[in-house]
């Protein structure tokens, strides 16, 4: 928010260090497996459960710090010597790892509230990575796959139910920790009195919802102070309390993302056609008009515009959109402070003295 990111910073080495930490655990549960005595579909389910887990951690890792060790042991021999792999290197293993659960997961959830990821929830990931890494086929066949299940999922065409936990589209989520709370989110992002005591809704995204956008309206809530200022927070999810059940978890894939990855992965490939369809069945939703335009950089433009509506503040979408369509730079450079390198974080400063193979710094730290 300051611009004032710096090597050092506690924040920094807990994003680095905490998600480590998982991808140990992914480890240690791939080693104990092997020799266990569970039945060989539970060897595969927990096998491909781990992987997926995995293989998440590596991509929001990727996004975050740029090139970064891929970890796949709990040697710490090893693991306290590992250098960093080009982002390139990254997406292979990471393709390799979902490819891998995905061979190993039922396409049936474990169980009717979807915690568990199943086969969908791997290949539901796998699309995102390869759309990030430009593997346009690839992603349009998997989004393919995944919208053509209709057994499994359905469009929910009442945007009051797509956060529920019962949502029909709901790929993956996580439950509360604790019977009857909800979602972390509606704690962090809804307040009742202004102004915002942590964060509220940025007035160039309200400004980019058309008056009559149903997302504005069931998404996002005004709330106004005395003086007659308003400011707008995150509704996505409506219960900050707890309730006697749980009626929401957080969400982490689901099935409308599927159709902006084919989009944009039809665009790319010349199916303005097929692109512009999937777009306008999202913005029918929404209660918008069909788009009225014709060249594939417009398309592209389309689908920047209605993944910044319609997945804001679901996992970092929006930075890293930005990122990896070039547009960073321009959408936040009126930001004080602003620097370039700041589209990645620094490698943490404690990581980079007790293993100097982690080096070069992130340029500008």
């Amino acid at each position: 928010y300051h611009s004032t990111i710096i090597p050092s910073y506690l924040a920094i080495s807990q994003f680095w260090n905490n998600t480590y930490n998982q991808i140990y655990a992914a480890n240690l549960v791939l080693e104990g497996v092997k020799g266990s005595g569970f039945t060989a579909q539970q060897k595969a389910q927990l096998e491909g459960e781990v992987l997926f887990v995995r293989a998440l951690h590596h991509f929001y890792l990727l996004q975050l710090f740029g090139d970064i060790p891929y970890v796949q042991t709990t040697d710490y021999r090893l693991n306290s010597v590992v250098s960093r792999l080009s982002s390139k290197q990254v997406y292979s293993l990471i393709i390799a790892d979902l490819n891998a659960a995905a061979g190993l997961l039922l396409a049936s959830y474990l169980s009717t509230d979807r915690v568990r990821p199943n086969l969908f929830a791997a290949k539901a990931l796998l699309s995102r990575v390869h759309l990030y890494d430009g593997n346009w086929s690839e992603a349009e066949k998997i989004a393919n796959e995944i919208i053509g299940n209709s057994s499994l999922f359905a469009f929910e065409n009442n945007l009051s139910k797509v956060f529920l936990n019962t949502s029909t589209e709901t790929i993956w989520q996580f439950i509360p920790t604790i019977v009857g709370r909800n979602t972390d989110e509606a704690v962090t992002f809804t307040f009742t009195s202004g102004p915002p005591p942590n964060t509220a809704l940025s007035e160039s995204l309200m400004n980019s919802f058309q008056a009559n956008d149903l997302r504005k309206l069931n998404w996002t809530a005004p709330v106004t102070n005395t003086a007659g200022k308003t400011w707008y927070h995150v509704f996505k999810y409506k219960e900050p309390r707890a309730t006697t059940t749980s009626k929401e978890y957080s969400i982490v894939l689901r099935l409308t993302e599927q159709y902006l990855i084919r989009a944009e992965a039809r665009a790319n490939q010349g199916n303005l056609v097929g692109a512009k369809e999937d777009l306008n069945k999202i913005r029918t939703r929404a209660g918008l008009q069909d788009l009225l335009i014709h060249t594939k950089e417009e398309v592209l433009d389309a689908v920047l515009q209605e993944r910044r509506k319609e997945l804001f503040v679901e996992y970092g979408h929006r930075f890293f959109d930005l990122k990896r369509m070039g547009k960073l730079d321009a959408v936040l450079s009126a930001k004080p402070g602003w620097k370039t390198n700041y589209h990645l974080l620094p490698i943490p400063e404690t990581e980079l003295n007790v293993n100097p193979n982690l080096k070069p710094q992130n340029l500008g730290y």
